[in-house]
């Protein structure tokens, strides 16, 4: 008769020249080699063939009761049909996947994704924040590991250097990228999720500095009286006359406008254009005019306002700061201030505020109103900016002339 094995037996079987085995009964062994070491084993019978199969964690990890535990386990799992060699393979191989399924690569998949529908701006400040806040730290993290107290705490480090904006977009990314790697089956977590909740409450917004609309006239005369570079005063000029975005306006491309037709078209997806939008501008007589004068200077390059030292570049946002600061408005005025100034402008002179809010690119154009076309308000808009660019002139020519709105449609 077969001795029973014992945990003492176990634990002074000494190593051999050769591995042997010490037998714990119904086909659980005990592999002794040379070195010393200890494997549990579980010899057994599957679709007719002998096979061999390890038990737990050699011991003593798992001493002689846990491997006796384990192997009534996997004698069960026979008795049910399931060869437990292959659940270990497939297991293994599941663990695997979601080891290799990272962070990092899941960002890089939906960043290639996005980008199909992104412009080149949001492209590249999105790739700019998961290179300089996310994949150093998450890259090599496998997604079913990280967890929300990780994020949480990479969260609040960006909150703490003040970019309170960069933080409320990172968990917009956050949840999009295990949105994403949900849909493709590489995690179920969802460790974003509440992250939210313990959001810090960042200052309230900042406008940009603008005058009111009272000190036009001393603005309009140090604006004229400057004696720099025309160009730059040519596009401060034109922000003002037509309130678009200082980085559409800056870069502005002779292709974009028709001097015959006074229309300025900036297409879907320009940089410098928040979101992208399409829109239209309609030119005043007197941006019509000073755009004449500039083909003169810059109508064989790309760009209508060229850079001092690379004319196929565009203006610098540096040469239009500096403007303000020669003519002493620093910090009082900028490019994307007038946008402010002129709205409060025409809201004051009374004019529709689906005009001025359309005049200033606020909203998708093909989400707003679908019964009107891209060219939404564009003649009643044409009026009210030409009426501005008259007021302007009037203003710096010392006069006080009040426009009253046109009727609305």
């Amino acid at each position: 008769m077969t001795r029973k094995l014992t945990d003492l037996a176990i634990r002074n079987a000494k190593p051999r020249a050769a591995k042997y085995t010490m037998p714990a009964g119904k086909g659980l062994t005990l592999l002794v080699m040379p070195d010393g070491a200890k494997y549990w084993r579980l010899r057994y019978r599957f679709g007719g063939k002998s096979r061999w199969l390890s038990v737990g964690r050699p011991y003593p990890e798992t001493v002689l009761r846990g491997a006796e535990a384990e192997a009534a386990r996997l004698r069960a799992m026979i008795a049910a049909g399931n060869d437990p060699a292959e659940v270990k393979r497939v297991a293994k191989l599941a663990q695997r996947d979601r080891v290799a399924n990272t962070f990092g690569e899941a960002a890089e998949a939906w960043h290639a994704f996005r980008a199909k529908a992104w412009n080149i701006k949001t492209t590249r400040q999105v790739r700019e924040y998961l290179d300089k806040d996310l994949l150093p730290k998450l890259a090599a993290r496998p997604l079913d590991a990280i967890t929300a107290p990780e994020l949480g705490a990479l969260v609040a480090e960006i909150e703490a250097r003040g970019a309170f904006d960069v933080a409320k977009k990172t968990r917009q990314w956050l949840k999009a990228i295990y949105s994403y790697a949900r849909a493709n089956g590489w995690t179920s977590t969802d460790p974003p999720r509440d992250l939210a909740a313990i959001a810090e409450r960042g200052p309230g917004k900042q406008n940009y500095p603008h005058l009111p609309p009272a000190e036009l006239p001393a603005l309009l005369a140090a604006l004229d009286a400057d004696t720099g570079s025309p160009l730059v005063k040519a596009c401060a000029m034109l922000a003002l006359w037509t309130a678009n975005r200082p980085g559409v306006t800056r870069t502005l491309r002779w292709a974009e406008i028709d001097l015959d037709a006074a229309l300025w078209t900036i297409g879907k997806g320009r940089e410098g254009m928040k979101r992208g939008y399409y829109h239209l501008t309609p030119l005043p007589r007197q941006a019509v005019a000073m755009l004449r004068e500039m083909h003169n200077l810059t109508g064989t390059f790309e760009h209508v306002f060229i850079g001092r030292n690379d004319p196929t570049a565009p203006l610098s946002d540096g040469a239009v700061a500096g403007l303000f600061k020669r003519i002493g408005y620093q910090g009082k005025q900028t490019m994307h201030g007038f946008r402010h100034l002129v709205s409060t402008a025409l809201n004051e002179m009374g004019y529709e505020p689906d005009w001025v809010e359309r005049q200033l690119a606020h909203g998708d154009p093909d989400k707003i109103r679908g019964t009107y076309n891209k060219a939404m308000y564009l003649e009643p808009r044409r009026e009210m900016m030409q009426a501005w660019a008259d007021r302007l002139d009037a203003l710096k020519a010392g006069g006080n002339v009040v426009h009253m709105r046109r009727q609305a449609l």
